[in-house]
């Protein structure tokens, strides 16, 4: 039997090409497409097995948890789930537990692999810094993806025992070292042409290493999508990243 899949902010960038790629995807089944201004009430007619959430940072905490409290296993590629949110979001999900919601910061398989390839490097160098550049319609800085990154770093360093990465700044009344995430200094850049792209950058004394990926187009993460949606069946509670599905 074939998936039953809705998408929710199904008229944006994001959106218009989830829809596309459900309904290009063996398997699935798109039963419903919600903008912005459609009631969540309408899905409960549906039989929904998996939603595809695709809104605003405003909107996503709202909507999944209308969806965990009724059952709809869930797929987010909305960024804005900070550590307050997340941690509301697993006390929902414990009232519900057969009910999976997967929160990617990015659904592209080259990001997650470079997010990866971070966390392998990162015991290895002195330095770390993120940078990453997006379209000039991005709501939120820095990325959910570079937030991601840099907390993943941070956590690789500690588990080596690392010190603080060098920093002898004292003194950036204008914030031109960037945001500063578990200890890794995170840079963001919206600029016209551009669409999602990332840099993390390591150093140690003599040598530097950099780590790119590119999304030239929204396309990009498109199979990240039919994958999580094919896969979420198979857990339960909170998966926090694409990589836990991946097996990476």
């Amino acid at each position: 039997m074939s998936i039953r899949v809705a998408v929710i902010g199904a008229k944006g960038r994001m959106g218009s090409h989830a829809v596309d790629a459900i309904n290009d995807a063996d398997g699935l089944e798109l039963v419903a497409a919600l903008g912005s201004s459609d009631s969540l009430e309408t899905l409960l007619e549906q039989n929904i097995d998996v939603a595809v959430e695709l809104t605003v940072p405003k909107s996503t905490e709202e909507n999944v948890t209308f969806l965990v409290e009724n059952g709809v296993d869930t797929v987010v590629g909305t960024t804005g789930w900070d550590n307050d949110r997340l941690a509301r979001l697993e006390g929902t999900l414990k009232d519900h537990p057969k009910t999976a919601v997967l929160i990617a910061p990015n659904f592209s398989i080259g990001a997650v692999l470079a997010m990866r390839f971070a966390e392998l490097a990162a015991p290895y160098f002195d330095s770390a810094e993120v940078v990453e550049t997006h379209h000039t319609r991005k709501l939120d800085a820095p990325s959910g993806t570079a937030n991601h990154t840099a907390q993943r770093i941070a956590a690789a360093r500690d588990a080596a025992g690392l010190p603080a990465v060098p920093d002898s700044t004292e003194s950036d009344p204008l914030g031109a070292r960037g945001a500063v995430i578990d200890g890794i200094h995170v840079h963001a850049i919206r600029q016209q042409g551009m669409n999602a792209h990332e840099e993390i950058h390591f150093g140690s004394d003599g040598e530097a290493l950099t780590i790119r990926t590119d999304s030239h187009s929204t396309s990009a993460f498109m199979p990240g999508i039919v994958t999580a949606v094919r896969s979420i069946a198979d857990y339960t509670g909170l998966i926090h990243g694409l990589e836990n599905i991946l097996d990476l």
